[in-house]
Parts: C-alpha cells; structure tokens; sequence
C-alpha cells in the first residue's frame, strides 16, 4: 500500500511540473510553443487559466494528503523510536557531591552568666 501511495505523489508531482510550466506567464508559455493556441481557442483564454490554476491547486491538495496519508500507512516499529534515547536511559544518573557549605559559626556561649 505504501508502495502504492508513493508511486501516486511522483505521477502527481510529474504532473503538476507539466500543468505548471503549461500555464500561460508573462512570457508565453508552453503551452503557445507546443499549439497550446488551439486549446485557448476551444475554451478561451480565460477558462484555460482557469482551468489550469484550479487543476495546479488540485495537484497540490492531492500530493499533500497522500504525503501525510503515508505516515498512517508506513509500518511502524515497535518500541522506542531511538538508539540513543534507549542507552540514555538505561544508564544510572551520576553521583552529586554533597553540597559542603561552611559551618555556621555560632557565637560563644557567654561563660560569664
């Protein structure tokens, strides 16, 4: 199934190269060099810009739910997700030194009472 999955987002993303550079920019296009004129002519000049910014969007949509579908698809492993973690763990917490703070000086007891 992953497989699957993944092989979907290349065709879409190979897909959305091609919508993309199709799309008419402040040049021209691909789609004027490779008799993308005939296609203006059919839908017009506005519905094809239309048509390829929603179908542009759409491929964006579709790649980002099938990429987040992947982590409920992939297998997962079981226990803890690090080497390192797990070793941090296993070992003992180091001894702390006993704070040595000076004594407190008392006064002298007054002998003299």
């Amino acid at each position: 199934m992953l497989g699957v999955i993944i092989g979907l987002i290349i065709f879409c993303s190979f897909l959305l190269v091609i919508v993309v550079l199709a799309q008419n920019s402040k040049g021209g296009g691909l789609s004027s060099q490779f008799g993308g004129s005939g296609t203006s002519n059919m839908f017009g000049v506005k519905k094809t810009g239309d048509f390829l910014e929603k179908t542009t969007w759409a491929l964006v949509a579709f790649i980002m739910v099938l990429s987040l579908s992947t982590n409920f698809v992939a297998p997962t492993r079981g226990g803890s997700s690090s080497e390192i973690l797990d070793a941090a763990s296993e070992q003992a917490p180091a001894p702390t030194p006993a704070a040595t703070l000076p004594a407190e000086e008392k006064p002298a007891a007054d002998s003299a009472k």
